[in-house]
């Protein structure tokens, strides 16, 4: 509540401040009739997917939050703004090519765009990631979804397929831009509060105002909950701020801050047969724990050496305690009415401390990125041309410290059992060219290119009754990679656009890959490669009519050396990464909206996510061992474990437009995962499953006077109470004493994958304007 507190004061004073500084005069009249402009102009949208941004004149926006020619889905407000709005998966389910997976802690959720993330414990990996064109990835590919709160967003852009030209480092699937809420579009204050199932409350102010002058949007919120897994208890709090400042007719200056305090604890990752037996935990508080259902973690007793001793994950203190701070501020120049130029800076700091398994992991991680890019519109041979060319930099300092945990409680730490200091950083230039050579067609071209310098030196620290002993392992490696893209765009008619791209894209590894061993034990893995893709996208766009819009991308995509993670077990200290020679990626993305019966029913609608996504192996042998021998075993033609090959979304929705019941509506929401591999030699699978979500709310209309002010709203969750595994990272296989590949029999006993879903949950929430 003290957080909530202070971000309103910090609202309030920020604003007094900037209108005393600027002395700034709205004109009330001018700005009421622009409002009612944009507010029947957003009632005209008719669909909230976008697949081809055409440019024709000068824009603000930057050729990285509206690329030409990549393929691009949205969700706007009105898909989220209604409802509980918990983490980034209520944002992104109605997305086509996006699915998303439990990550460690409450609001850490895994987004995956085309698979991207399917195979992560934790963040959004292979992606990069923006908010209002800032960065919100570190140098080494780490992004997080704790930051957000759906309440601070206007909506998000997911731009699919190999992205490097224009983002560079980690574009491996891609990018997303997430937008937050104009000042102007807020006009006020605004208080909330969210409340429901496991002990969730949620209290969350914002204030915007703005004008052609200036644009203020200051955000704050504070959630807290039980959980519904034992230990999963938490409390997160997240400003987030964004001024524009206009100082010339030429000029402008856009303000970033984002702040999040994440206080979680963590359940451990149980195998399939403890998920079937005891999905959440349930009675495992003191179960030192010989009971078979209940996940535990082997500690030693005296922190150092020798005996150790099984400890649920409540009783030793598991979680995450993590505080991260983005500061960005970006300046914008016309030099002419055809010509912008954008400098940006943006500071992140990320401090975690994360007793998540037998050890602790400890350390600030700092980093800087600096960008210039320019955009001119301009004409060749009577035709318009767009010209995007830009450079960054960015580097990420990190020393970190892991602890053995003891079993006194509380995540106390016993002694040091590794030590990590270095370096990253990455220095790209990019370059494209679009042209609209003839009435219905442009074309576009471009090309990117980064150099990445990754230096780290860990020390591994042994205990004994009679010696301490060290071990350094020293990483020094350099990647340089290049990615050139091409896309052709036809729109025949207002009813059809027809687009086909060819992109590529390269992500290194980061410096935690580099030192924990197939064993998941600290140690030396440096032998790491930048992995690569070329894709194919070929798709269309088609707009009937004002009742139906339908979007469909098929994409091929060719992978040289993957990196592909998987977890060693609970009692590791991590997932082991390695590169797969060769695999292909491919599958359909498809979205859909639909007015049925529009003279009937003038406020119905259904909208339909599809993705359907086959990833294999085309060349990759993989060594297994036992206490005796090694064997290999080729993994050409096996699926890639982890991915999710078949994921719908499809919600029926109605509005009330008028009427004695205007502003009444509601959906219902099916949501359907397919089962998918959890190992490379593919003998066990996650089981898949279907959800059910309805949800009502009430927007009262205008004439109600005061009462117009407030909205509310009520869901239930998992109708059916099913239960069902919300996230499960990938498992080793092994090789049993015959020399055989060990069954899903076995399998079945791997820790250190899955965590269950919440079972039914009722929710509700009011807001109201002021």
């Amino acid at each position: 509540m003290l957080t909530l507190v202070r971000s309103i004061v910090l609202a309030m004073l920020c604003f007094v401040s900037f209108t005393v500084l600027l002395n700034i005069e709205a004109d009330a009249s001018t700005y009421s009739f622009d409002q009612k402009n944009k507010t029947k102009n957003n009632q005209q949208k008719k669909t909230v997917y976008t697949e081809q941004i055409v440019v024709t004149a000068l824009s603000r926006s930057s050729a990285l939050t509206r690329p030409a020619g990549q393929t691009t889905y949205s969700s706007d407000r009105r898909d989220f703004a209604n409802q509980i709005g918990q983490s980034v998966a209520d944002m992104v389910v109605t997305i086509p090519g996006v699915s998303f997976t439990q990550g460690n802690g409450p609001r850490d959720t895994v987004v995956s765009v085309r698979g991207s993330g399917d195979r992560q414990s934790y963040g959004l990996k292979n992606l990069q990631v923006l908010e209002d064109g800032f960065p919100m990835i570190q140098p080494d590919g780490t992004a997080r979804a704790d930051l957000i709160d759906p309440h601070a967003y206007q909506g998000v852009d997911v731009f699919e397929g190999p992205a490097s030209t224009l983002y560079g480092n980690y574009a491996i699937n891609g990018a997303i831009n997430f937008r937050t809420r104009k000042g102007a579009d807020i006009h006020g204050l605004e208080l909330g509060s969210d409340f429901g199932s496991f002990g969730m409350f949620n209290n969350y102010a914002t204030l915007g105002f703005g004008n052609r002058h200036y644009d203020l949007m200051i955000f704050g919120s504070d959630v807290r909950g039980n959980g519904f897994i034992a230990n999963s208890r938490y409390n997160t709090s997240t400003e987030n701020v964004r001024l524009r400042v206009t100082l010339t007719s030429s000029d402008r200056l856009i303000l970033k801050f984002v702040n999040n305090v994440t206080d979680a604890f963590l359940p451990a990752r149980v195998s399939l047969n403890q998920y079937r037996a005891n999905p959440y935990q349930q009675g495992c508080a003191n179960a030192s724990s010989a009971i078979v259902s209940c996940a535990s973690v082997n500690l030693l007793v005296n922190g150092r050496y020798g005996a150790k001793i099984a400890m649920s994950p409540e009783a030793a203190g598991l979680g995450r305690f993590d505080r991260r701070t983005v500061i960005g501020l970006r300046w914008e120049h016309d030099f002419n009415s055809h010509t912008i130029w954008r400098n940006q800076f943006t500071y992140d700091q990320r401090h975690i401390d994360q007793p998540t398994s037998p050890t602790a992991y400890v350390g600030p991680y700092n980093s800087y990125n600096v960008s210039s890019d320019i955009t001119n519109h301009g004409q060749l041979a009577g035709r318009a041309l767009e010209t995007f060319a830009g450079v960054n930099f960015d580097y990420l300092d990190f020393g970190s410290q892991t602890y053995n945990i003891m079993p006194l409680g509380g995540a106390t730490r016993g002694a040091m059992s590794s030590e990590s200091y270095g370096h990253q950083w990455n220095l790209g230039a990019r370059f494209q060219e679009d042209w609209h050579f003839a009435p219905d067609w442009h074309i576009v071209a471009g090309l990117g290119g980064t150099y990445s310098d990754i230096g780290a030196t860990e020390t591994l620290y042994g205990y004994s009754a009679t010696a301490i002993t060290q071990r350094a392992i020293t990483a020094n490696r350099f990647y340089f990679n290049l990615a050139p893209e091409g896309a052709l765009i036809y729109t025949p008619s207002k009813d059809w656009t027809l687009h086909t791209r060819v992109g590529t894209a390269y992500g290194t590894p980061s410096s935690s890959n580099l030192f924990i061993t197939p064993q998941g034990e600290y140690g030396n893995n440096t032998q790491l490669k930048s992995q690569t893709s070329f894709g194919i996208d070929l798709g269309a766009d088609w707009h009937p009519s004002s009742a139906i819009s339908i979007q469909a991308t098929g994409f091929y995509e060719f992978y040289k050396n993957e990196l592909v993670s998987q977890s060693a077990g609970v009692n590791t200290v991590g997932s082991y990464t390695f590169n797969a020679p060769a695999s292909e990626h491919r599958g359909v993305v498809l979205g859909g909206e639909w007015k049925p019966l529009p003279k009937m029913l003038p406020g119905g609608r259904v909208k339909l996510s599809y993705t359907y996504d086959n990833q294999i192996y085309t060349n990759y042998t993989e060594v297994l061992s036992n206490s005796t021998f090694s064997r290999s075993f080729s993994r050409k033609g096996h699926y890639i474990p982890g991915v999710i090959p078949n994921f719908l979304n499809a919600r029926f929705l109605y509005d009330q437009p008028d009427g004695l019941l205007e502003g009444l509506g509601g959906y219902a929401e099916v949501t359907w995962r397919d089962s998918y591999w959890l190992d490379n030699a593919n003998r066990l699978k996650a089981p898949g499953y279907a959800l059910l979500n309805l949800e009502i709310h009430y927007d009262p209309p205008t004439r109600f006077g005061w009462a117009h002010r407030l909205h509310w709203y009520f869901e239930v969750q998992n109708v059916a109470n099913q239960i069902y595994i919300a996230g499960a990272t990938n498992i080793s296989d092994k090789l049993q004493s015959d020399g055989q590949q060990a069954g899903a029999a076995t399998l079945m006993d791997s820790t250190g994958s899955i965590y269950a879903g919440a079972p039914r949950a009722y929710f509700g929430g009011v807001r109201i304007r002021f």
